[in-house]
């Protein structure tokens, strides 16, 4: 999802770091939330976390460029389910921003159009997830179908923003369209793998008992929304 140098620039990179800003706020507005119910220590280590995490993500899982972008496997479902929509933010943001720092200092002009592919579709996830989840089922104990729907909505909503950077960026010639729908197609493919990963890692939660009150992983993890 990495957004390749050039493609928005100018004047027109300014809507990025609108874009960003807002992201940026709904992150702030869902970490005062987690704030107020667990503190502030626990939020902070779940970025940790999720940072180290993300910066695995994109740094050492495979990862392939295909049109206008790239192909990651970058797992924010799973990222949410346990950890949280706030952690999951500031973990993806974080861990993007350290990777543009230590090993890809190129990507730095084009982070605001990167953060928002990654924060708006996990944002969307995070309110869907209220509607897709029944209230009286933890996290662990979701099924095939309805993590597939979350990855749906995270890993679309990825391709959707590349493709409004794209085009916005670039018009809408053959060309252009034709690296957009490459990327599309390749990275959806992440879509049937991204749950059953979801499920394996809560198949692991579920042995932890200790964490089940634990204020180091999101609440729905263990517990009903009733």
């Amino acid at each position: 999802m990495h957004m390749e140098p050039g493609i928005v620039q100018g004047a027109k990179i300014v809507l990025s770091y609108g874009t960003a800003t807002v992201s940026f706020g709904i992150a702030a507005k869902l970490a005062l939330e987690n704030v107020k119910k667990s503190g502030a220590l626990p939020l902070i280590v779940k970025t940790m976390l999720t940072s180290l995490l993300v910066l695995v993500f994109f740094e050492i899982f495979p990862h392939q460029p295909v049109g206008v972008s790239e192909v990651h496997l970058i797992l924010g479902s799973t990222l949410f389910l346990i950890f949280g929509a706030a952690a999951a933010a500031f973990g993806l943001a974080f861990g993007l921003l350290t990777q543009g720092l230590l090993f890809a200092q190129f990507d730095l002009p084009q982070y605001g159009m990167n953060v928002t592919t990654l924060l708006m579709p996990l944002f969307a996830m995070a309110f869907m997830a209220k509607k897709i989840i029944p209230q009286n089922i933890a996290y662990k104990d979701i099924k095939y179908m309805d993590a597939l729907k979350l990855s749906v909505i995270f890993q679309g909503g990825i391709v959707t923003w590349v493709a409004f950077w794209a085009l916005y960026g670039e018009g809408f010639g053959i060309e252009n369209l034709t690296s957009v729908f490459s990327f599309g197609a390749a990275y959806m493919s992440v879509i049937l793998l991204e749950p059953l990963i979801d499920l394996a890692v809560l198949a692991g939660a579920k042995a932890l008992n200790s964490l089940q009150n634990s204020v180091y992983v999101e609440n729905r993890l263990f517990n009903t929304a009733k």
